[in-house]
């Protein structure tokens, strides 16, 4: 049963009483899936399409408004719970996307230095040609697919293609959120996912460098969340300390900011974990009832192992780790009890891009577990996915199950924690013939280091889809441009966010513009150009046909909004489905320790057997703390003398994950907090910049062991004087009139280090100096 809160049924009701209206008045129309015949005649005058927004990880409903056949307003859609009606200023520029004058126009081949627009058919051929002569080879896994891994059908459909073929190298490289959280809660609680979290709920949270209010996904979710938390709850008020080096726009709106050195957070964690274990101040009840390795634990083989409590007490007294995160001892005791004292309270945020980066999100994690905030109101949350139903298996000829018994090119599966390493991609244990890159660019986002620009000229067919020429597809020999999410069909299951399941559906608010089309499409068109097993394995005419099999999975639950009970048959459910663009079933039900927890004790785990496991089978020698969250220093590049500064790159709020910032609107925003627009910038303490004899927007060179960027000197308070701040996004060689030779790619100046479990890219662990010529 749906259960509903008076604030949510009101906001429903008002907003159907709303689109009742205006559908009485002849503004909106929320048309069912339109027959060619009608498309054909012409759209209405003023309409109102419902869809759903894909400029970041959130997902969120989107209202289009469409007069004229064109789109002249985006808002949010009222119906999907995550934005509620809102739409945050990303949202709103997607009129430029859909009208970028700069999108590719249609299929090109390359030529020597240019390009030759073809026809589909023509791409479609050479590809299918291409892998024809891999399994005529008998290497079917030397063709590799490169995409950002969105949750959905679209990377299903990728994974498909990817297993009809026979080639294991489906390699995700997600552009948000790209962080150790998921592989932290997989050691914990046995699952690699982001958390969900009951922010409206908390008390006290402790972020560890979120940028709550700025680039954390879903954003508009939590920019909702925030002002609940601080204002929305009568006599309550959550206070919210942010930890980290640099004070971002979320630093300045929490209640404490607390400066910290670079990559010592899980330090900083385990001093905060002390002082509430010394104390005796933690959750007993569910440190008895849902956790393990707490205490002294016993392997498989029976060998007796020290618990977090030993480690803790023994090693990360508030006196030692002041030293090494310069956070004072008396602060790290206060924070400690009123962590343990503020039920629910949650320890959450973005430690990634340090060498120790793991374990560090291990660390901050384990606080939650520590005063009992997992699977309680505000508290964490696992998100559950939507009842979509699976695509059956498909059939694997000879070629393709022994393509699948093949090691992957990146190493991925050699008994490590990464689940993908799309980096080593650049330097792939054996040849790539074939690459598809989709909704991702790591000529543009990966350390110098790593040279893809040379790695994509060794590969002998590189296919693109990208909507834009960025930085990668400029190095393809095909481009088969994808729709914007304005013109497709498509799922957008939620990020973790709300806890219960959600799906958004994107659907054409117009018909493409150009000679585009949706990627989900192109790979069941080649499949069937390709023949044999890969098309059996795509049985669908298009695209569409393979969501509605999704789509059924939804009917067939008999729960949520809209609800396949109270539809006569699929058709009408799938009708109802677009006419709000979302479904969802809520509320959470807390207290899933099943769900929560699918570890091998069926706990919270502190101590983890899964990092042994993995360990033992690398032929890794380990001791007991290796197993445990702890802290390992983490290592910088540059030398100290020569390079004074550590680099602190982040995310403004007007950064976009998925798109080149060729729009205008978005770079008129690009750096609020000091009133910068359409460049770049070098945040630099005042009292560092007077020893520099460097002015408030003077130019700057920046520079690395791996390279130099010259950009503008911003002086910001909320600078330490040991760190420098650039914001990412800009810099780009491609992408349209208004993204390109605008501002640096800070990311010219990173050292290729990893974080040594994980395999993360540790893009936050490059010192540099700056120079004035």
């Amino acid at each position: 049963m749906i259960k509903l809160g008076r604030r949510t049924f009101l906001k429903l009701a008002g907003a159907s009483a709303a689109a009742g209206a205006l559908c009485r008045v002849g503004l909106t129309q929320l048309p069912n899936q339109a027959s060619s015949e009608e498309q054909s005649a012409g759209p209405p005058s003023d309409r109102r399409v419902l869809s759903t927004c894909r400029l970041c990880a959130a997902g969120c409903g989107l209202a289009a408004r469409v007069v004229e056949g064109r789109v002249v307003k985006l808002d949010g859609n009222p119906f999907h719970p995550n934005n509620e009606g809102k739409l945050c200023p990303k949202g709103q520029a997607g009129l430029q996307v859909l009208y970028d004058p700069d999108r590719m126009k249609g299929p090109m081949r390359r030529v020597g230095a240019g390009w030759q627009q073809i026809s589909w058919e023509e791409g479609l051929a050479e590809i299918a040609g291409a892998l024809q002569r891999l399994r005529d080879s008998g290497h079917p896994e030397r063709m590799a697919f490169l995409h950002d891994g969105k949750r959905g059908p679209t990377s299903d459909l990728i994974a498909r293609f990817c297993q009809a073929f026979g080639t294991p190298n489906n390699v995700r490289r997600p552009c948000y959120s790209a962080d150790g959280t998921p592989l932290a809660h997989l050691l914990s609680q046995g699952w690699s996912e982001h958390a969900a979290y009951d922010w409206e709920n908390t008390n006290y949270l402790l972020s560890f460098g979120g940028a709550l209010l700025e680039a954390w996904q879903p954003l508009t979710r939590n920019l909702r969340a925030y002002a609940r938390m601080r204002r929305g709850r009568p006599g309550r008020r959550a206070k919210i300390v942010q930890i980290e080096p640099r004070a971002s726009v979320t630093a300045t709106k929490a209640d404490e900011w607390i400066p910290i050195n670079p990559g010592t957070e899980g330090a900083l964690a385990l001093a905060i974990a002390h002082v509430i274990i010394r104390d005796d101040i933690y959750d007993a009840d569910f440190i008895a009832k849902h956790s393990f390795g707490f205490e002294n634990w016993t392997d498989e083989l029976g060998e007796v192992h020290a618990g977090f409590r030993t480690l803790v007490l023994r090693d990360y007294s508030p006196d030692r780790v002041a030293g090494i995160t310069g956070v004072e001892s008396d602060t790290i005791e206060r924070i400690a009890r009123e962590f343990a004292a503020a039920k629910p309270a949650v320890a959450a945020g973005d430690v990634s891009g340090y060498t120790n980066s793991l374990y560090s999100q291990w660390a901050v994690h384990a606080l939650n577990g520590l005063v009992g905030s997992i699977e309680r109101p505000g508290g964490v949350m696992r998100q559950t996915d939507p009842p979509l139903a699976p695509w059956p298996e498909p059939e694997l000829d000879e070629i393709a199950a022994r393509g699948l018994t093949r090691p992957r090119a990146d190493g991925a599966d050699s008994g490590g924690l990464a689940e993908d390493s799309p980096q080593v991609l650049a330097q792939p244990s054996y040849p790539i013939e074939v690459l598809f890159i989709y909704h991702s660019n790591p000529t543009y986002e990966d350390p110098p280091g790593l040279d893809w620009e040379a790695a994509l000229a060794d590969i002998p067919l590189v296919v693109g889809f990208s909507p834009y020429l960025d930085e990668s597809s400029a190095c393809a020999d095909l481009l088969l441009p994808d729709c914007t999410y304005l013109e497709k069909w498509f799922l957008e299951p939620l990020e973790p966010s709300l806890g219960y399941p959600a799906v958004g559906l994107g659907r054409p608010v117009v018909e493409p513009l150009y000679d585009t089309r949706n990627t989900g499409d192109v790979l069941i068109q080649l499949a069937k150009v390709a023949g044999g097993s890969l098309a059996d394995a795509m049985p669908w005419s298009d695209f569409l046909e393979a969501l509605e099999d999704r789509v059924r999975g939804l009917y067939e639950a008999g729960i949520g909004m809209p609800s396949g009970r109270t539809a006569e048959a699929f058709e009408r459910f799938w009708a109802q489905f677009q006419s709000q663009a979302v479904w969802y079933s809520q509320p959470y039900e807390f207290g899933q320790w099943d769900h929560a927890f699918v570890t091998g004790s069926g706990k919270f785990q502190f101590a983890s057997p899964i990092l042994q496991q993995r360990l033992a089978r690398e032929g890794s020698t380990f001791r007991d703390k290796d197993l445990l969250p702890r802290f390992t220093a983490p290592e910088f590049d540059g030398n100290e003398a020569k390079y004074p500064f550590h680099l602190r790159t982040f995310k403004t709020i007007a950064y976009s994950e998925r798109w080149p910032p060729n729009s205008p609107w978005l770079q008129e925003i690009w750096g609020l907090h000091l009133q910068e627009k359409w460049d770049s910038w070098v945040e630099v303490n005042p009292e560092t910049a007077r020893e520099l004899g460097i002015e408030d927007g003077e130019r700057v060179w920046v520079e690395s062991a791996h390279g130099r960027i010259e950009l503008r000197a911003r002086l910001w308070a909320g600078t330490p004087p040991h760190i420098v701040g650039i914001p990412v996004g800009q810099g780009h060689s491609a992408g349209g009139r208004w993204a390109e030779n605008r501002g640096a790619n800070p990311y010219e100046l990173i050292a290729p280090l990893t974080d040594a479990l994980s395999g993360e890219l540790a893009m936050q662990s490059t010192r540099v100096r700056i120079c004035r010529d």
